[in-house]
């Protein structure tokens, strides 16, 4: 039944994303990071005063009734750490030669994120949607129903018009107060100079940076058997072509263009992880996660 929900072909049927990210979680035991402070465990370690904005389910209701002040308790296991994601909401999103557009499984990716890392991990989560302009910006934050906003965010980010990598970022400068992980979701489709040139900045801040590269597998390995015009979603350019060109010029300029993407991307000291929209996400996710565990 687990694995009904995670296939692609599924996923396209069900509504609600708080749904699909419970089920997508639960099939994996791991973490988005680990801090040598407050890991996993459940070992007590320390009370701190309540500040406005704190989750009242995190106060010790008992300690409050002897002293009348609310103190959260922390535990060796909880971090305090932010993730932003930011999701390219441009047309080009829309694509799909199956049931499940690139737009849906981003949508379901972030949303298993958001449910990591605000259910289980108790850390602040916040959302960027953009395409050329800031189409949502929600505020990283712990608060109760933060993950009610969240989801919501996702549920009305709609493909439209065209990438400007660079508008997330001026935004996200603004609002930087502290270090997290920032995670990029996005079908890339620019130069992999001038992507990791406009998101590397965030590096310098000493940001975890993550790039989720979605891809429908036909742009991977397309196939045609006649010639036919491509239409650019974004710009509306069009280009005839033929399967000779498809299956010689057209896979090796993809291929580059991802392997550059990738090298590059490690190169500045981010991470890639290639997703395919019919992958099952827990599947893709458990991969990722586990590459990172390993890595630490």
């Amino acid at each position: 039944m687990l694995q009904r929900f995670l296939d692609p072909s599924v996923l396209a049927g069900i509504s609600g994303l708080d749904l699909v990210a419970k089920t997508v979680v639960d099939g994996f035991v791991a973490g988005l990071h680990r801090s040598p402070d407050f890991g996993f465990s459940q070992e007590f370690a320390e009370y701190r005063a309540y500040t406005p904005g704190d989750d009242l389910r995190h106060v010790d209701w008992n300690v409050f009734a002897r002293t009348e002040r609310a103190y959260l308790k922390r535990y060796r296991g909880e971090t305090n750490s932010i993730l932003t994601v930011l999701l390219d909401a441009s047309n080009s999103m829309k694509f799909t030669s199956h049931s499940v557009t690139k737009m849906d499984y981003a949508r379901f990716t972030a949303a298993s994120l958001f449910y990591l890392a605000i259910h289980n991990q108790r850390d602040a989560a916040g959302l960027i949607v953009f395409d050329d302009e800031i189409r949502s910006y929600i505020r990283p934050s712990t608060r109760q129903g933060q993950l009610h906003r969240l989801l919501a965010g996702l549920e009305q980010a709609e493909p439209r018009a065209r990438t400007d990598f660079a508008k997330p970022l001026d935004h996200f400068q603004q609002f930087l107060r502290r270090r997290g992980m920032v995670i990029f979701i996005s079908d890339f489709y620019d130069s992999p100079e001038h992507i990791v040139r406009t998101i590397e900045p965030l590096r310098f801040h000493g940001n975890e940076v993550v790039l989720f590269h979605v891809l429908d597998p036909k742009e991977i390995r397309p196939e045609f058997r006649e010639p036919t015009t491509l239409v650019d979603l974004e710009t509306q350019d069009r280009i005839e072509i033929t399967p000779e060109y498809v299956r010689d010029e057209y896979q090796k300029k993809f291929d580059a263009h991802v392997e550059a993407l990738r090298d590059k991307t490690k190169g500045a000291g981010m991470d890639y992880h290639l997703l395919t929209t019919d992958r099952p996400l827990d599947d893709a996710l458990r991969e990722y996660l586990s590459i990172r565990q390993g890595r630490d």
